[in-house]
């Protein structure tokens, strides 16, 4: 009966330290995709898949939480078991310990009675040996005191003698209820120990049971993210990525040639201006041409690099 105490204790305290180690995991596992980024640049369809993962992994965290509170109700039902019986039992054990205690005072007692019955018949021996012994060495009234001595303690050996057997009686009777009572109980803590071992297994095969569901859940999780990788596409995936990434949808022509041919337009300068005019304005006008042509030039290569996808 110790022992099963024990175990059972030992399985409640067990479900529990497993509860807090899955609370703490289910709550590590959350966290985990709260706070650490993963494949968070990723494009489309494979973007689609990691959200998945993290989704459930989120739900697996969730999962096992949920198994804590799970573990921690039967570990209060195993303490509701244990303490039911323990009620059980001491009601069983304070009636025994009443029997107990009244068939030892019964046994004091008749031991008491035994002792005195045993010292009744010595004194009734003592004074039946007196009056022979005595016979004709003591006078008449020395007689009848011897007489009546005997008288006396004869009636206090029949007195001791009958106390003594309703001692024995009482506890006779007190053994043999004691007896019953303690076969009673017998038969009651063998039922109750094997409704305790019926529940300590049901109790194990119950927790099996969830931590086996537990492992199902997860994986159909799992599956679940399994079928969104599955629907990921390489090439889907790389097509929204230049789509996403381009500058533009015609390769830019050649450049160099182009800003070449406008430096050395500006280099040669423009045409010649008849001489016929004075020569001041003559000067002034040549002045602006040139101006007018490198500033051509270098508006063309800014625009050209705001276009150029090198430059961007």
């Amino acid at each position: 009966m110790n022992d099963g105490r024990k175990n059972c204790k030992e399985f409640e305290d067990f479900l529990k330290e497993r509860a807090t180690i899955e609370e703490k995991y289910g709550k590590e596992l959350i966290n985990l995709t709260k706070k650490k980024p993963c494949g968070q640049t990723e494009l489309n369809t494979l973007k689609r898949a990691l959200e998945v993962f993290k989704q459930q992994v989120d739900g697996v965290g969730q999962s096992h939480i949920q198994l804590a509170q799970t573990l921690r109700e039967e570990a209060r039902k195993m303490e509701d078991f244990r303490e039911k019986q323990k009620l059980l039992r001491k009601k069983i054990e304070l009636v025994m310990d009443a029997i107990h205690k009244n068939r030892n005072l019964q046994y004091k007692k008749t031991v008491e009675a035994k002792r005195l019955y045993e010292q009744r018949c010595r004194d009734k021996d003592e004074a039946e040996q007196a009056v022979h012994r005595n016979a004709n060495l003591v006078t008449q009234k020395q007689q009848e005191k011897l007489f009546v001595k005997l008288a006396q303690s004869k009636s206090a050996l029949e007195d001791s003698d009958r106390q003594y057997q309703l001692n024995v009686g009482a506890l006779e009777k007190i053994r043999e209820e004691w007896q019953n009572e303690h076969i009673k109980a017998c038969e009651f803590f063998e039922t109750q120990e094997s409704e305790r071992i019926n529940y300590f297994r049901n109790a194990l095969w119950l927790h099996l049971n969830q931590l086996s569901q537990e492992c199902v859940w997860s994986d159909e999780r799992y599956e679940e993210t399994r079928r969104s990788l599955e629907m990921c596409s390489i090439e889907k995936d790389i097509e929204f990525f230049v789509n996403f990434r381009k500058t533009g949808s015609v390769p830019p022509g050649n450049s160099r040639r182009q800003v070449l041919s406008c430096l050395f337009l500006c280099r040669r300068g423009p045409l010649p201006i008849p001489a016929s005019g004075p020569g001041e304005l003559h000067q002034v006008i040549q002045e602006i041409t040139h101006f007018k042509a490198f500033f051509c030039a270098i508006l063309f290569i800014f625009q050209f690099c705001r276009s150029c996808r090198f430059c961007v």
